[in-house]
């Protein structure tokens, strides 16, 4: 554990707001009614169950999601009709728990610093866990167009935060900057020698601020 992370986790414990719980996100169709809670249990069991074939298995079936799920394929078939809508509401789905674990972190209001690490974490987090899903999400979905570029946004003002708080240079490109660490979190989330959140998030984050170069290179 770095210095720097050592710090933020120090501070995050300090900051006084409600941080309890995982991200979540209702499991209901897209575009649907809301569900009752039984119908939710078995849509989210089907909607994990199609993360963990389809994640194995690209080609997979809607009758071993449904195996999977431990439910009936009809019961698969009346809730998605196709496996293309199961696709669909499973990318959806896993863009909204993206949103989520970004607003957990809290970007606009704690320290920036804490911020940063909190926020990569809990969207590594997302995209190791849901890797398929967050594969699958497509820009010419309105609802997951909407939520990324709110995402980028908050990115884009998070980072201004850190430049104004002294964590970046002032002379810092904020939207190239968002843009690298988009690139650093993508690499991080392909890792297949290290899964966890924290540990992927200090590698991010101190390569994002350190870079790989020594202090004072002009120097050698």
């Amino acid at each position: 554990m770095t210095s720097a992370y050592a710090f933020a986790m120090e501070m995050q414990s300090q900051a006084q707001a409600d941080t309890s719980g995982k991200p979540h996100g209702k499991a209901a169709p897209a575009g649907g009614r809301p569900l009752r809670a039984d119908a939710e249990r078995t849509v989210t069991a089907i909607l994990e169950a199609a993360e963990r074939t389809l994640g194995r298995d690209p080609a997979a079936t809607m009758e071993q999601i449904a195996e999977a799920a431990g439910v009936a394929r009809t019961t698969v078939h009346r809730r998605f009709a196709t496996r293309e809508v199961l696709v669909d509401a499973l990318a959806l789905w896993a863009t909204r728990r993206f949103a989520a674990a970004v607003a957990e972190a809290r970007p606009d209001t704690a320290p920036p610093l804490v911020a940063l690490y909190r926020t990569t974490a809990n969207v590594l987090a997302i995209k190791v866990g849901w890797g398929f899903a967050m594969s699958q999400a497509s820009s010419a979905d309105p609802e997951v167009a909407r939520i990324h570029a709110e995402v980028r946004e908050t990115c884009e003002r998070l980072f201004v935060r850190a430049r104004e708080a002294g964590v970046l240079r002032p002379d810092v490109d904020v939207p190239w900057t968002r843009q690298v660490y988009y690139a650093l979190i993508h690499q991080a989330a392909q890792r297949r020698d290290d899964s966890d959140p924290d540990a992927l998030a200090t590698l991010v984050v101190d390569t994002l601020l350190r870079g790989a170069g020594t202090p004072h290179p002009d120097r050698l």
